[in-house]
């Protein structure tokens, strides 16, 4: 099932993003190639190094939606490389082939327990089944990662149909609302929720208008959350990526944009999933005990942000 044997052996390699089909929504991993980095970064010469841990996580229960591939895919390994002790992965049924996969490579990981949860996060009811779920299992929740996203390209607003506006909105922003909303019941005093925005949320996209309305209303929640959690010592941040090698962008773009993708920026390469998995850690962790209300830019130098 894994693919390891596919992984890029150097950043130019993972960068060389060749002509491919477009992906159904909400887009594949075990389709992708290159396969996106998962758990390597780059090194100053432009190899690859295995993510170096050190037990920032020890003991902890993650909840990570959008868990199956990506970024969520890298969250959870790098996660379970810190030693979390729980890991549930949440995803929609289309994305079970992935889910099983991150499962497999988290548990290579070390002792992590990972709980496989096949829910649509946009609709209140699910979200209150994945939370009993979870602590059903974990006990508690330390750590929610709002990840799950959805995007459609429409270059003109006139043919935007509002069963997309509100599918875009359920998956992208309304699932953050009813998620933190039941999993803050279940959690102690240091625990931290990280919402995933967009790099689009600050500089606008004209071919992704609902996704990046609702990248720009993560990041008025994450800091409106972040005030009134603070009372209760629940941090609440937030990480803005740029243009990222992950399954959204096959499903999302055409082959000849695909081909370009992440060359305008000033790095000239698209991100990998494990450069924004990185961030998460960071957040997730007492390095991080004086941020709330923030978020990070992983975006390539991006000019305008």
């Amino acid at each position: 099932m894994s693919h390891e044997k596919e992984i890029p052996q150097s950043i130019s390699e993972a960068s060389d993003i060749p002509k491919q089909k477009l992906q159904e929504q909400p887009g594949l991993q075990y389709e992708m190639k290159p396969q996106p980095l998962v758990h390597q970064l780059p090194t100053e010469e432009g190899r690859l190094k295995e993510y170096l841990a050190s037990g920032k996580l020890k003991g902890k229960i993650a909840l990570i939606t959008g868990g199956d591939s990506g970024i969520g895919r890298s969250t959870a390994i790098l996660f379970a490389k810190e030693k979390a002790q729980g890991i549930a992965i949440v995803y929609l049924p289309r994305e079970e082939r992935d889910a099983k996969e991150t499962k497999e490579l988290v548990e290579k990981q070390g002792d992590a327990q990972v709980l496989l949860i096949s829910k649509d996060v946009g609709y209140e009811k699910n979200a209150i089944e994945i939370v009993d779920e979870v602590v059903k299992k974990f006990e508690r929740i330390d750590i929610l990662v709002n990840n799950a996203s959805e995007q459609h390209v429409c270059e003109r607003i006139e043919n935007l149909e509002a069963d997309q506006i509100e599918r875009t909105f359920r998956s992208n922003i309304f699932g953050m609302f009813y998620l933190a909303k039941h999993s803050v019941k279940h959690m102690k005093e240091g625990s931290v929720i990280i919402n995933l925005t967009s790099v689009t949320a600050y500089n606008g996209n004209p071919s992704l208008l609902d996704y990046s309305s609702t990248k720009g209303a993560i990041v008025s929640f994450t800091r409106s959350l972040s005030l009134q959690l603070a009372d209760r010592c629940i941090r609440v941040n937030a990480v803005a990526p740029g243009p990222i090698w992950t399954p959204l962008i096959k499903a999302s773009f055409s082959p000849e944009v695909m081909e370009k993708f992440g060359s305008s920026v000033p790095m000239k390469r698209p991100g990998q999933p494990s450069e924004v998995a990185t961030c998460c850690v960071f957040l997730a962790s007492q390095d991080s005990s004086y941020m709330n209300g923030q978020v990070l830019h992983p975006n390539g130098v991006d000019k305008d942000v």
